[in-house]
């Protein structure tokens, strides 16, 4: 309730929730005012003390001057007429509660209604529901002494600094203007020492975190120099150290955006400015390429320099054309020299076929190169980038000798020029801490006959996706604000780059021939989808990549969406001819992506495609993606979610969360032990005790002629296991570690009895594979199984003649197997080289490296060799049993294929990260402790703790 006295104030007006009356913190200042309350209170008395309370809410405390008290009004006039309703006991409690919380305010006198306010409250119709006390007692009043809130005015620094970090965000304003705005704060508060420091670093952090920003921070800059070319000044240095910091480090990406903040404002410089150090990157990089060939630190410096010069050449007065046309001729000579690595990370790869591609996804520093020989060529336009400075003279009246009076430009005067800092560019280049591999230009909609992208023929092309590439994988720390950038790319290029937000694609054939097509939305979905198809691999994982789509979605549904249901019926057109790897990337987004939309799909249109074999490509796509969803969800959710036609892909046995025991079946062989097992193992008995279980069942299987008695055991040991961690993850988890011990025994033991495992592990969760897959990388990392029993178990001894390559869960298996084994050697290797580490252990580290490489190679050599017999089709299998018809041999030797593309894909990436020529000795710069925690070489003594093999990874 809402309860105002004569000459209320702003505290006196609260808002009760549960109680109304027990939550009104209102001082009571006069016993008359309970007496009005109590006075209409005690009408129509009712016994439910709810129905009072509730009364009360509706009703307002507002003073009457024939009464000199409180009355009790309707807050709305539909609540007129209505008496309220209270019990005479909860009156009177209420009331002494009043008397022992009343407080009498020795500033607050007390106001009484004058005649002549009673006449004004009669005229305005006396107690109908509307009375303008309240405010004309506020005018009136003189003796309100409450001391007022304190004024809080935001510092200038915090002030400029939202300005900054917001500029070009909105589209109803002009970044130019708001570059202005800026740059004149700073200089008429140059004098502010918090002000400039925090301008200083906000620039090189905006510059290394929001790329798409670089143009409008540098006008910042540029206007701010007209005025202060001190402030200027120091920016250059700060920016120029930094990126110094960063060329020394191999860090390329940051030191390519600091280049490209600095070619923005190259008007600033003296001589050429940043096209000298451009020139000394393109000579380091010629000494690299000459070394070798296959070198891709020499290609990364000239796509460093080559993406640095249309930024540097859209700078106005640069006189730099000619020189730009010379350097595009040396660079032409590293650019399309073929590179070893080039085949292996094509996104469509030959399959053998003679099926055409979707797109030729062609090397993006050669575009790079033919983009800007073609800009070369119209002389450097560059209509996509922003010019964000743009120095303005005042017009200067002049008066002729004849009297007559002229208006006209002053002539300009120039800008203050800096000297260029000094790069020095190491004879050595640091590789960096990530290794380099040669990228292609992927994209869902370009070249298409709709231009909804920009063509790969236009500099667009490359500028716009190396500045969302490169938001996208530095704001990985926060998904909800990359996807607003990329929502808002259209405020971040010059003025009609692109066509209006969220424009239907069939209306984009009308736009007339001198107008953009281009859809700002399908390029941002173009950038994430060239991340998550990003070969060999991603930057960062790819659930982050599935949660920008997510976001973008919520963000702008009615532009995202469309854009993504087209790139979805493209991507599933080529999902027979893309890299195998990447068509599972796209099962495994597809699912995630339709479990955060309730899993709705138009499911309809890929009708036609259930009728084809289970080994085809689409078919196999089809049955993957559903198994996933149901991983992410339950059987029958996803049957409601798809037409009739497909329920058959989703048999019964999915719906059971806990799958039956198979040996409470008594016709089951040993059904007698596995139910015993199962009781011990339930109430956590002995080990003793299901030991003579175990020998019970050896016995059996010996008289049965069995030779491995240890793989009938093992079976009723491990699915009793499954059956009792069928709740959840974690409690499969927590049988594992209390029955360890048994289990790591079994593998030493017999080969037999540990792939056994597996296949207890495989047939309990037959329906629900995945499960499955889980709890055998469960396994892996508790050392029960090894890798290559894994990869044995997959694809050697359940092969099928191939068949079995057709299923994604076995795909999964195999990937994250190999994943594991890679993933070991890279932790060796970056703990081998670590400072200060002792050389006993630098030595146990090589040598755990050498075996851990050679098992490695030795997975690789099973997976090939096994693969090239599918792929050719001289697998033993296949040319003893099949009788499947020609068309299907054709299909699973495809996927043998696809199989040994991955595979040796992924081994030749490792050889060049972690081979010996790769890793070589430790560098210089890597000291060996000598023992005793004492440094050999220059550097200081430190403590350094004894570290085991298995420690340290």
């Amino acid at each position: 309730a809402t309860i105002a006295f004569d000459n209320p104030t702003k505290n006196d007006t609260l808002t009760p929730t549960d109680s109304a009356l027990e939550r009104m913190h209102l001082k009571m200042i006069h016993s008359n005012e309970m007496e009005g309350v109590q006075h209409v209170l005690q009408h129509n008395i009712q016994h439910d003390a709810h129905q009072a309370i509730q009364a009360l809410s509706k009703l307002t405390l507002e003073g009457d001057e024939s009464l000199d008290r409180p009355r009790l009004v309707p807050k709305s006039r539909r609540d007129v007429g209505k008496a309220p309703k209270a019990p005479l006991a909860i009156v009177q409690r209420e009331q002494q509660r009043f008397e022992r919380r009343r407080v009498i305010d020795s500033y607050r006198p007390v106001y009484k209604a004058s005649e002549g306010m009673a006449e004004v409250d009669a005229r305005s119709g006396g107690n109908r529901g509307y009375n303008n006390r309240k405010r004309r007692y506020r005018e009136d009043d003189d003796f309100d002494r409450r001391p007022q809130r304190r004024r809080y005015e935001e510092p200038l620094a915090s002030k400029i600094r939202k300005q900054l970090l917001s500029i070009a965000e909105s589209p109803l304003k002009d970044p130019v203007e708001e570059a202005k705005d800026i740059a004149k704060a700073l200089t008429d508060n140059y004098d502010d020492d918090e002000l400039r420091n925090s301008f200083y670093e906000l620039v090189i952090l905006l510059t290394l975190e929001q790329p798409l920003k670089i143009p409008f921070t540098a006008a910042v800059v540029l206007y701010a120099n007209d005025d202060k070319p001190e402030l200027a000044k120091e920016v250059v240095t700060r920016v120029a150290a930094k990126a110094q910091s960063y060329l020394e480090a191999g860090v390329w990406r940051e030191l390519k955006l600091l280049l490209r903040f600095l070619a923005c404002m190259n008007g600033l410089f003296e001589g050429d400015g940043v096209f000298s150090t451009l020139e000394v990157l393109f000579d380091r990089a010629v000494d690299l390429q000459t070394t070798s060939s296959e070198d891709a630190i020499g290609l990364e410096l000239v796509k460093v320099v080559l993406l640095t010069l249309p930024y540097l050449l859209a700078t106005p007065g640069n006189g730099l054309e000619q020189k730009a046309v010379e350097l595009l001729e040396k660079t032409e000579i590293i650019v399309t020299a073929p590179h070893i690595l080039y085949d292996l990370v094509d996104p469509y790869p030959e399959n053998g076929t003679d099926e055409k591609k979707p797109m030729a996804c062609k090397s993006a520093l050669l575009l790079l190169q033919n983009q800007l020989q073609k800009e070369s060529s119209t002389e450097w336009e560059l209509a996509c980038i922003p010019r964000s400075y743009k120095r303005v003279e005042p017009a200067v009246d002049t008066v002729a000798e004849d009297g007559t009076t002229s208006t006209a430009a002053p002539a300009a005067a120039a800008a203050a020029k800096h000297a260029y800092p000094d790069f020095s560019v190491p004879s050595t280049i640091n590789p960096g801490p990530k290794p380099l591999f040669p990228e292609v230009y992927f994209s869902l909609y370009a070249d298409q006959d709709v231009k909804t992208v920009p063509p790969t023929t236009e500099i667009a092309a490359s500028l716009v996706r190396d500045a969302l590439v490169d938001t996208i994988n530095i704001l990985d720390f926060n998904r909800n604000a990359t996807a607003k950038f990329l929502i808002d790319i259209d405020c971040y290029w010059a003025p009609n780059t692109f066509v209006k937000r969220a424009t239907q694609f069939d209306k984009l054939r009308d736009v007339p021939a001198d107008k953009p097509t281009w859809k700002p939305e399908d390029i941002a979905v173009d950038a994430v989808f060239s991340q998550i198809f990003q070969l060999p691999t991603p930057e960062h994982r790819l659930v982050y990549y599935h949660s920008i789509i997510t976001e973008s979605c919520k963000i702008a549904p009615a532009a995202i969406a469309p854009s993504l249901g087209r790139a979805i019926r493209f991507l599933f057109r080529s999902v027979d001819v893309m890299d195998l790897e990447l068509a599972y990337r796209f099962m495994d987004w597809f699912a995630h992506h339709l479990s955060n939309f309730e899993f709705r799909w138009k499911w309809t249109e890929w009708l036609e495609d259930l009728n084809r074999s289970n080994l085809h490509p689409k078919k196999a796509f089809i049955v993957g993606a559903l198994d996933k969803e149901i991983r992410l969800s339950f059987a029958k959710r996803i049957r409601d979610t798809i037409p009739e036609q497909y329920h058959p892909l989703i048999p019964e046995g999915k719906d059971k969360d806990v799958p039956d025991f198979k040996y409470a079946d008594d016709r089951t062989p040993y059904s007698s032990e596995g139910k015993e097992i199962l009781a011990l193992l339930k109430k956590r008995a002995p080990e003793s005790d299901v030991q003579q279980v175990i020998n019970a069942i050896h016995e059996k299987a010996a008289a049965l002629g069995v030779v491995d008695v240890l793989i009938p055991s093992t079976d009723a040991y491990v699915t009793a296991i499954c059956y009792i961690g069928s709740k959840s993850l974690s409690h499969v988890l927590s049988c594992i570690e209390r029955n360890k011990e048994r289990l790591l025994a079994i593998g030493p033991a017999s080969r037999g009895a540990q792939k056994q495992i597996i296949t207890s592990v495989l047939e309990y969760w037959k329906d629900q594979p995945g499960i499955a897959v889980n709890i055998v990388d469960k396994l892996l990392n508790y050392a029960v199984i090894t890798p290559m029993i894994v990869i044995e178990w997959a694809i050697v001894d359940h092969l099928d003649s191939g068949r079995m390559l057709a299923e994604s869960y076995i795909y999964e298996m195999v990937s994250t197997t190999v994943f594991k084994v890679t993933n070991r050697i890279r932790q060796i290797i970056a703990a081998r080289n670590q400072h200060g580490l002792p050389a006993e252990q630098v030595q146990m580290l090589d040598n755990t490296l050498t075996k851990e490489r050679e098992s490695m190679r030795e997975l690789f050599a099973v997976i090939d060799d096994t693969l090239t017999g599918v792929a050719t089709g001289a697998n033993d299998a296949m040319i003893e049993s099949f009788d499947g018809e020609e068309k299907e041999q054709e299909m699973l030797q495809s996927w043998g294929r696809r199989w040994l593309a991955v595979f040796r894909r992924k081994l030749a990436v490792e050889e060049a990260v972690v081979g010996e020529a790769a890793v070589g000795p430790l560098p210089e710069s890597v000291h060996i402790g000598n023992g005793n925690g004492d440094v050999e070489g220059n550097g200081s003594a430190v403590a350094v703790q004894e570290i085991e093999t298995d420690d340290i990874l």
